[in-house]
Parts: structure tokens; sequence; C-alpha cells
């Protein structure tokens, strides 16, 4: 009887440590969800080693780029379009909230824009461009409000594709006004990013290879 009752806790504890398995995160992320986890991490891998504008990967706040992930994810993106915020900090100021540029545009060589993002003062009405997390929500809510102004200005079969529609919106956002739109430009943020899933694909594609 009393061996039947040690198999009975063995065999219990061996389920309960089971279900805790089961229910760990798969990673050790504070304030990150396992489903923006597997959708950003081999991302955020990229961002961190494969950023042009980065000298020292090792310096990198990592911490920063999952906020970025985060914010992005709120907007839903196409699944294309993943890491497009990520791509376009590295690109504008190697993700350096206090970068300032944009100095030839200034009389006095003052700089122009400032932060992550590198807003010029216009900003200054909405955000605190030195604030990171601000400046990258900003940035998101500008290239979403362009989309109901992307599906009727951008005609055509390309544009039944919801990617398609995403990156008219991206680059309307970024850039001065023109007239007749944008529809067929890309941002250089945008061949950045498609170099970070080629890379990712390229990796998955050669796994056991």
């Amino acid at each position: 009887m009393q061996k039947l009752c040690i198999k009975i806790a063995l065999f219990a504890l061996v389920f309960l440590a089971s279900l805790a398995t089961s229910n760990a995160a798969p990673h050790s992320i504070p304030g990150v969800s396992d489903e923006i986890y597997e959708r950003y991490y081999l991302l955020i891998d990229q961002a961190t080693y494969n950023c042009p504008n980065v000298k020292n990967p090792d310096r990198v706040n990592v911490k920063l780029l999952w906020d970025l992930a985060k914010i992005e994810n709120g907007f839903s993106p196409p699944s294309k379009m993943r890491g497009m915020l990520l791509a376009a900090a590295c690109h504008e100021s190697g993700y350096n909230p206090n970068a300032k540029g944009d100095r030839k545009f200034s009389k006095k060589r003052k700089a122009m824009a400032i932060g992550l993002l590198q807003f010029w003062p216009w900003a200054k009405k909405y955000i605190d461009r030195r604030d990171a997390l601000q400046s990258a929500e900003f940035w998101m809510q500008r290239i979403v409000r362009q989309l109901p102004s992307i599906n009727r200005q951008c005609k055509g079969w390309r544009f039944k594709s919801r990617t398609r529609r995403w990156l008219a919106a991206w680059t309307k956002a970024v850039r001065a006004p023109k007239k007749g739109g944008r529809c067929y430009e890309k941002v250089k943020h945008y061949r950045l990013l498609k170099r970070w899933h080629r890379a990712i694909k390229k990796e998955y594609d050669c796994r056991g290879c």
C-alpha cells in the first residue's frame, strides 16, 4: 500500500512538472508574449547583427528593439512588412534616440532631424522627438492613416495586395507630398527589410544542410 502511494505521488509530481513545462514561455523576455516572440525573434536577431548603421552589435539596446516590435505588432502589418519599424529605426539612426541629422538643410548647419526616426521640427507639436516609443507609435500611426487614400489613389491589380498597399502607405507617410502620389515608389528602409527577410528565409531553407 505504501509503495502504491509513493508511485501515485511520483506520478502526480511528473504530471505537474509536465504541465509547468508546457505552459512555460519559450523565452525569458519580460513583457513579450509568446505570439510576438514567435513573430519577431528572427527579425530582432537581424536588426541586432545586420544593421548597417550599428558599428558594435553588442551595444544595441535589445529591449528597445522588442519595444518597437510590440508597437509595430499592435498595428497588425502584413507578414511581409513585419520588421518595418525596426528597419526604419536602423536606417535613420542606428537605434539612437538622440541622433541628429539633416544639417545640410539648415543654413546654420543646425540639425533638422532628431531622434530614433529623425523627425523634423514640425513633429514637436505631436511628440517628444527624443522619446523613442512616442516616435515609433507616431510613425506607425502616420502610415496607417495613409491607407484609405492609398485605396483611392493607387489602382490596378498590384494594389489588390495588402502588402503592396502598406508599402505605398509607408512611402507616402515618410516622403513629401507629390502630385499623382507615390504608388510605385519604395523607401530605402524597405530594401533593408527585404534583405533581412531574405536572410531569414535562407537560414530556414538551409537548416540541416
